[in-house]
């Protein structure tokens, strides 16, 4: 099973570079899991077995609620980070700071755990000279991605110690800090402002001063470009020679304000207001601009394609592709159409290098293109036509005209299957890395392709038969010579060289606690539902191999539960038909994928058809509400976590995905979608709401709105509320709380009646 948690061990020789193996055909339980913001929805449905328990069958232990807080149970990420391309850094379990050099094998403890203790940090960032620490204290979350942070700065060398603040402000609270590309480079938001420091020692200089809370942001995303579009809280991008920094700077001056309230902790309830941009309102305005850090400084704005120049627009992916250009993604407003430019930073001028255009929406807009070195050619993934299957994304290879915005296109790879990522481009051996469902729907490989000659393709990960991994990332050094490689479902991290691989991480602690508890294994059936493959949602999917263990393993282990997942339509990873099959039929297609699922598991012999439950979070919690008020009755309980219950209450950017942008209200249009004016449908014999009252995605809004109707009808509900938690219930009091109800409330779900049970045999088959 490999050494613990924190220990190296060299591992035999393993060949990373064999053939392509047939295609296989995927054994997928098929779900319909619509996720809002890309994470933490999901819909499962859940059934118990005619058969009561016999423990007596085996020793194992049966997995409890509050193994899930034990910290042997917990996941460690060793967060691994290439320095250079010989050499990397990460964390142990025991929270050691290693560097390690893969040439020579060397290993070196930058930071000790009680610099971690003795400073209650809980994050660290090496400098790119490994003389500093830079530790974040006193860490606070704001919103998924986006924390604030005070910050000490200390030397490896002399173990000398000094607070991060900007000029004349003492014990100052950031919203962002982090070293730059050379040497002791520095970059941190205060105040929405960006600051600059040449190294540790000299005073900041301050990049912008525009920055108004809540209104102008520079280099950090309000909670639209965070949530929605960026997928990260920050909004700037290095230069590869560190002399030169790209932002965006956000204007909310126009868009409407949400109240957060807080409730506990004062006399009087106080309460947060943040931009939220809700279906129709007004969206914050967005320039990008490049500030020259090395001689007088000089802020130059790039500008949009000439199209979009009067017209509203996101910007969803930034890239240096040299010291002197940029790649920029222009997305409209209604998401159909976008163009991808290079920019120069002398002139600020953007140049066309691809358009895209859809009748529905687009997709993967944030991907960012790898260009060749020179810049004739930039790879990335496009919608392939593959037959009566549809489009699905594949590689495709630009090679630009000089002079001109032509660009001849080679398509690379092809197949009913999807590229998920372009990892790197060795120009050496012309060949492109990347990660595919080509293997399994359900699994991610490592494969490699020719970009000359006949676009041979090989993987690299197949037959890497260390604890049979099938869902797998990988980071590539610089030069594209060596890879991390994680294997997502078995835990475990390896450093990929020449001719062997070396392990940083086994997770063995957690395997080892595992084993001893009643844990089953996974099963996948292949379910064909309207014409759709069995998938899940914009970008996202639930079946998967990827490790899971939650509120729900729980109770398959202890209460002799089924738990089905289902990826229907409107899930991602299958192609565009599946994907966009949603189109103007959001909480149509995707309900009725969830109701065939499970009439199809009612045929099974032991399926109890009684005592079927179903749950659903944020966009699942809106299915689940659809579902529940369907006229197919086949649910005796039901439990929704933060449901979207009104689309006109939600933010813009996903509610246009059912509907494209025309000239008659939005708000009109999205009526269509609501759950409220079917909550007089839900008959089941109960149903859980369960909502933080500091949720900043789906707020507490839609609960509110929800259970008036409840009310009208007589509905039987019950309502848990988190004080001042948001979407993701982060505490551990409010979590195991929270995972404590819903067991509970399955459990009484499932309880069988005296009468049913004096009807059932003395000796069960």
């Amino acid at each position: 099973s490999g050494k613990g948690a924190g220990e190296q061990g060299q591992v035999d020789e393993v060949e990373i570079g064999s053939s392509s193996p047939p295609q296989r055909n995927w054994k997928g339980i098929a779900i319909a899991l619509l996720v809002i913001l890309a994470v933490c929805s999901l819909i499962t449905i859940s059934v118990i077995l005619l058969t009561p328990d016999d423990t007596s069958k085996t020793a194992d232990a049966r997995l409890s609620l509050d193994d899930l807080f034990r910290m042997e149970f917990a996941v460690h990420d060793p967060e691994v980070k290439w320095i250079n391309d010989a050499e990397v850094v990460y964390r142990t379990r025991d929270w050691h700071v290693i560097k390690f050099n893969i040439v020579t094998n060397e290993t070196q403890v930058l930071l000790q755990n009680s610099i971690f203790e003795t400073f209650k940090a809980t994050k660290y960032f090496v400098s790119p000279d490994l003389r500093f620490v830079l530790l974040a204290y006193d860490v606070k979350q704001v919103y998924h991605y986006s924390y604030t942070a005070s910050y000490a700065i200390y030397d490896i060398h002399t173990r000398e110690v000094r607070e991060l603040n900007p000029p004349e402000v003492a014990n100052s609270v950031l919203q962002h800090a982090a070293w730059g590309i050379v040497g002791q480079q520095l970059v941190y938001i205060f105040e929405n402002n960006i600051y600059y420091q040449t190294d540790v020692k000299n005073s900041a200089l301050r990049l912008t001063s525009s920055g108004k809370e809540g209104i102008i942001y520079n280099g950090i995303a309000d909670w639209l470009y965070e949530e929605e579009l960026l997928r990260t809280h920050v909004a700037h991008w290095w230069s590869p020679n560190g002399e030169r920094l790209a932002f965006l700077t956000i204007n909310d001056s126009l868009v409407p304000n949400m109240l957060l309230p807080q409730f506990t902790g004062n006399l009087y309830p106080k309460g947060k207001l943040y931009p939220y941009p809700k279906a129709g309102q007004v969206n914050p305005t967005v320039k990008l601009y490049v500030v020259n850090l090395y001689g007088p400084t000089h802020t130059l704005e790039l500008m949009p394609p000439e199209n979009f120049k009067s017209k509203e627009y996101y910007i969803t992916m930034v890239k240096w592709v040299s010291n002197t250009k940029t790649v920029v993604n222009w997305l409209n407003r209604p998401q159909n159409i976008s163009i991808l430019t290079t920019c120069e930073i002398t002139t600020g001028a953007c140049s066309k290098k691809h358009e895209a255009v859809s009748h529905l929406w687009l997709s993967k807009q944030d991907e960012k293109p790898i260009f060749s070195k020179d810049g004739s050619k930039f790879f990335m993934t496009v919608p392939v036509k593959q037959g009566g299957r549809g489009e699905f994304h594949h590689i495709a290879m630009f090679t630009l005209q000089p002079k001109t915005e032509l660009s001849s296109v080679r398509h690379l790879t092809s197949g009913n299957w999807e590229v998920t990522c372009i990892l790197g481009y060795d120009e050496v051996h012309q060949k492109i890395y990347f990660l595919s469902t080509e293997d399994s729907p359900r699994g991610r490989q490592l494969y490699s392709v020719h970009t000359v000659g006949a676009f041979h393709r090989q993987c690299l990960s197949c037959n890497f038969k260390q604890d049979s991994c099938t869902y797998f990332s990988a980071d590539f050094s610089p030069s594209n010579q060596h890879f991390i490689l994680h294997c997502e479902d078995n835990l475990v991290y390896f450093i990929l060289r020449y001719t062997d691989s070396y392990i940083l991480e086994t997770n063995t602690v957690l395997r080892e606690v595992i084993r001893g508890k009643r844990i089953h294994q996974p099963e996948y059936r292949t379910l064909r539902i309207a014409e759709y493959g069995d998938d899940g949602t914009p970008g996202n999917q639930l079946v998967t191999d990827r490790f899971w263990i939650d509120w729900d393993s729980v109770l398959v282990s202890s209460d002799n539960v089924i738990l089905a997942r289902f990826d229907g339509r409107g899930s991602g990873f299958q192609g565009l038909n599946i994907l966009q099959a949603i189109h103007q039929n959001l909480g149509t297609v995707e309900v009725s994928d969830q109701i065939t699922a499970v009439k199809y598991l009612l045929k099974l012999p032991f399926i109890d058809q009684n005592r079927i439950g179903v749950y659903g979070k944020g966009y699942g919690g809106y299915v689940t509400s659809r579902i529940l008020s369907s006229n197919e009755k086949l649910f005796k309980c039901g439990i929704v976590v933060a449901p979207v219950t009104d689309w006109k209450l939600y933010g813009e950017i996903l509610c246009l995905i059912m509907e494209t942008w025309t000239s008659k209200s939005t708000l009109d249009s999205l009526q269509t979608y609501r759950v409220l004016h079917q909550a007089e449908g839900m008959k089941v014999d109960n149903f859980l709401l369960i909502h933080g009252t500091a949720d900043a995605d789906v707020h507490f809004q839609h609960t509110a709105e929800l259970i008036q109707h409840l009310m009208k009808t007589e509905a039987n509900y019950t309502l848990q509320i988190y004080p001042d938690e948001g979407h993701f219930i982060t505490s551990d009091k409010s979590k195991h709380h929270m995972y404590s109800s819903i067991l509970n409330f399955f459990r009484e779900c499932f309880k069988l009646d005296v009468s049913v049970l004096q009807k059932e045999p003395e000796d069960d088959d």
